[in-house]
């Protein structure tokens, strides 16, 4: 068990010391679940993992710090440690914060004698962060993420010129703007590496701002990238680690439904479907009873209808398809203009659902509608609905609404966009 020294507040109660939160955060992310997995991973003693994930944390010696990078993949810097002044490793340090700052726009980063930002510096920040968070819905992904990584890159320089609770906010709102800018790499650009690294980004800011059920929900994002690739274990073991950070909340009801939306989708995807439809129905319990916390105002990707849409997609891969048909047709129904994504997704479900039915008239009427939806707003999680429905439709492959469904899937705009996405 990770054991950490204890702190007094202003008011006199003990609190946890929040110590090296970017190194534990990195752990965490890596999969060693505790300070002695790790320990054991780099040959070292317990005690010397729990000294770098202390509030300072000694710079490891080089033999150390080379096994460190080697199993967290990230420098020792962004790892939590600082170098001895002089040294070569402190020069680097210094050399990419003025890069990191003469890229988005400052001029210098402040020395220590150097005024710090004002206090409304957070609420602004946090008010672009807000901003990407609505554009997410209706602005095309790769017009919104290097808005997002910018905003983030500022981020990063803020943090090195603010103190207190304008730094903390402003680690929260980067943690956001970084699961934001990993989310678009996962769902929508299909670049599961870099999303991976992004997330780890996020979750190392989360630790700076002691926002656990933001950790809790950056950390479940983790999980979608092995169940992706069919790694049960890996997936479940991230899963594990978000309802242990949940559990430091207060969660809302919609955030634990989520987990288990979450845990059901990872365990659909690894040929788990009845564990998933039993996670659902878990979900579906945990929203009928409520609860007094409130949602965080970032979980801003679900909601009761979305859980149905989980359900859909969960019951098609265990072929009950005819409740499958019902679930997803209510969803489609219930969804607004502002789930313009995620109708893409529906529709994609749907025709799937005709086509293992033996309907592949109807598949592709509900792919050709997805296709319609994707030319207004590109998600490549949709687009990879259809092409599944087309693999499934070879069969009926010389049937003229496969053939009228091809002249759209591979007309000159859909094939250009998708391949320059």
């Amino acid at each position: 068990m990770d054991t950490y020294r204890r702190e007094t507040d202003p008011g006199g109660a003990t609190v946890p010391a929040t110590g090296n939160a970017r190194l534990k955060a990195a752990r965490i992310a890596a999969g060693y679940a505790s300070q002695q997995d790790l320990a054991d991973a780099l040959g070292v003693a317990v005690r010397q993992v729990r000294r770098w994930e202390s509030a300072a944390p000694p710079w490891p010696r080089p033999e150390q710090g080379q096994a460190l990078t080697r199993a967290l993949g990230q420098d020792l810097q962004s790892l939590g440690f600082t170098p001895p002044s002089g040294t070569a490793a402190d020069h680097g340090r210094r050399t990419v914060l003025a890069a990191t700052a003469a890229a988005v726009g400052l001029a210098t980063v402040p020395t220590k004698a150097a005024a710090l930002q004002p206090a409304t510096a957070a609420e602004d920040y946090e008010a672009v962060t807000r901003s990407h968070r609505r554009l997410y819905w209706s602005v095309a992904p790769v017009t919104l993420h290097p808005a997002a990584i910018a905003h983030a890159t500022l981020g990063c320089a803020l943090l090195t010129e603010t103190a207190g609770q304008t730094r903390a906010r402003i680690a929260a709102a980067l943690a956001e703007s970084l699961l934001l800018a990993g989310r678009i790499e996962f769902f929508d650009l299909r670049e599961p590496e870099r999303a991976g690294q992004t997330l780890l980004r996020a979750l190392q800011a989360a630790g700076e701002a002691d926002d656990a059920l933001l950790g809790a929900a950056i950390l479940a994002h983790t999980a979608f990238i092995p169940a992706w690739v069919g790694d049960r274990e890996d997936a479940v073991e991230r899963m594990r680690a978000a309802r242990t950070y949940a559990r430091r909340g207060p969660a809302s009801a919609e955030l634990l439904a989520w987990l288990d939306a979450v845990e059901a989708e990872c365990e659909t995807r690894c040929g788990h479907p009845r564990t998933a439809l039993h996670l659902i129905g878990h979900a579906e319990d945990v929203l009928a009873r409520g609860s007094d916390h409130a949602s965080p105002e970032w979980l801003d990707w679900f909601s009761p209808v979305l859980l149905a849409a989980f359900k859909g997609n969960t019951q098609l891969t265990a072929r009950h398809l005819p409740q499958a048909r019902t679930t997803l047709l209510g969803v489609l129904d219930a969804l607004g203009p502002a789930d313009e994504k995620q109708v893409t997704v529906v529709l994609g479900d749907l025709a799937a659902v005709e086509a293992a039915a033996g309907r592949p008239e109807d598949a592709c009427g509900y792919a050709v509608r997805a296709l319609d939806q994707l030319e207004r707003t590109w998600y490549a999680t949709g687009m990879d609905r259809v092409r599944e429905v087309r693999r499934a439709l070879t069969p009926h492959q010389h049937e003229q609404c496969v053939r009228d469904l091809d002249d759209r899937l591979y007309g000159w705009s859909t094939t250009v966009s998708a391949l320059a996405r």
